[in-house]
């Protein structure tokens, strides 16, 4: 059923945003690899196989002192690395939010830094341990020596890599290339096929009248919802399923996730509704686009703290929060409907619309930033940028809405003639904009 969001974007989520998976990976790439040099060398010991001549040769005594010395220096680098990785998750959490901290944990980079340590570790202790009293294992030696020449090199890359990855600038960049890739993900799941039976507005109707309940069994977020799962569900049952709720709500124990028609399949559909949505502690970005845009807020709004005071962070979210925008001004419009190979309609879904999408972006902003023109100015700015792309009157009216709210602001905090007059030049550019979209 081509259309759907697929499951696999959220288990690629859930493996990417953890510390375990790449290690555990390339751990395993590891001990594979000394297997296939623990066999090379008893081909040599045997005399099966020549060893080139630049296979570093020793006794045992020399190879235990080399491979010990490795594995020791090892741990050491593994230790700093680690401390490096919490400072980073700790300034992370205390400057960015602790919501930032999901920004950190998915960065590739210091994923395979660490199991690139932990990998050479485990493959020279196992070169260690097949030591014998007259079997050397020149090969796995020579290869734990490579080894930690790469780990050197990728040393050199994490220092620079975190110098790089806790400036602001790059953290916003990041998170705003999220929201891009969820943007694009959702542009696509857009259904097109059959049309049958009763339409979306009447068996809302039905429900509003008579309609069974499904109730969530414990609290949590709304993490991903499985919809091709409960269109199976729904058609077994044949009934329609209506969720009230989108992925990023928050859902109490015995709270109404649900409501089904006709009333008397409310049963069956609850007793496998669990499978289809994912609900936990925190928030995800795989169907939920306006957890990226909170998290560029949230910034924004610390940086206005009067403990920060850090005017041009505030500008730079702006401006990405005005080019996430400009990404659904246009042909973007996920599916509220979700229909059965019959062409049924199977589950209604409530989805993130555009205008709630613009009102998270900037009405938080605005109410923090009173009597800041540059602030202002750079709203509308971004506001105008998002209109030269908007075709559709509707979504330009909700722009103009926030650009009046910004004016108005502008009129009752900014007391400096030339500074309000600097604002409401951009606001009357916006407006003209609209004007003549009318015309």
């Amino acid at each position: 059923m081509s259309g759907f969001p697929l499951e696999s974007d959220r288990r690629r989520e859930a493996l990417r945003t953890n510390l375990w998976f790449v290690p555990t990976v390339e751990v395993l790439a590891a001990v594979a690899l000394f297997v296939l040099t623990y066999q090379l060398d008893r081909a040599a010991y045997r005399g099966d196989i020549g060893v080139p001549s630049w296979v570093i040769g020793g006794t045992p005594d020399s190879a235990r002192q080399v491979l010990t010395a490795i594995a020791a220096a090892i741990m050491t680098v593994v230790g700093v690395v680690f401390s490096i990785t919490i400072v980073a998750l700790t300034l992370a959490s205390t400057q960015f939010g602790p919501r930032m901290l999901r920004t950190f944990i998915r960065d590739r980079g210091t994923q395979i830094t660490l199991g690139t340590f932990v990998a050479t570790f485990v493959y020279a202790i196992g070169a260690l341990v097949v030591i014998g009293p007259d079997f050397v294992p020149h090969i796995s030696t020579t290869v734990s020596i490579g080894s930690l020449v790469l780990d050197l090199a990728v040393l050199i890359y994490f220092i620079n890599h975190i110098a790089m990855a806790i400036q602001l600038p790059n953290v916003i960049a990041d998170i705003a290339g999220e929201v891009a890739t969820a943007i694009e993900t959702q542009r696509g799941h857009t259904l097109t096929g059959p049309h049958a039976g009763p339409s979306p507005e009447e068996l809302l109707e039905r429900m509003a009248v008579e309609a069974g309940e499904v109730r969530v069994a414990g609290s949590g977020y709304l993490r991903y919802i499985r919809y091709e799962q409960l269109v199976r569900i729904a058609t077994e049952a044949d009934a329609v399923i209506h969720l009230p709720y989108r992925p990023g709500h928050f859902l109490t124990e015995g709270q109404v996730v649900a409501t089904v028609w006709p009333a008397s399949a409310a049963e069956r559909v609850s007793k496998s509704f669990s499978r289809g949505h994912v609900a936990g502690p925190t928030r995800s970005l795989t169907q939920d686009i306006s957890f990226g845009i909170d998290q560029l807020v949230e910034i924004a709004l610390r940086a206005l703290a009067s403990a920060t005071n850090d005017t041009f962070t505030v500008l730079t979210c702006i401006d990405w929060l005005g080019h996430c925008l400009s990404r659904i001004a246009v042909a973007w419009e996920p599916s509220p409907v979700y229909r059965s190979k019959d062409g049924h309609v199977r589950v209604i879904a409530a989805q993130a619309n555009y205008e709630r999408l613009v009102q998270r972006s900037f009405e938080k902003i605005r109410q923090d930033a009173r009597g800041l023109p540059a602030i202002m100015i750079r709203q509308l700015d971004a506001l105008a940028q998002i209109a030269n792309r908007i075709d559709d009157p509707a979504r330009l009216t909700v722009l103009l809405e926030q650009a009046e709210m910004i004016k108005r602001s502008a009129l009752e905090s900014i007391p400096e003639e030339a500074d309000l007059h600097d604002v409401l030049r951009r606001y009357r550019i916006l407006e003209q904009l609209g004007k003549t979209d009318e015309s």
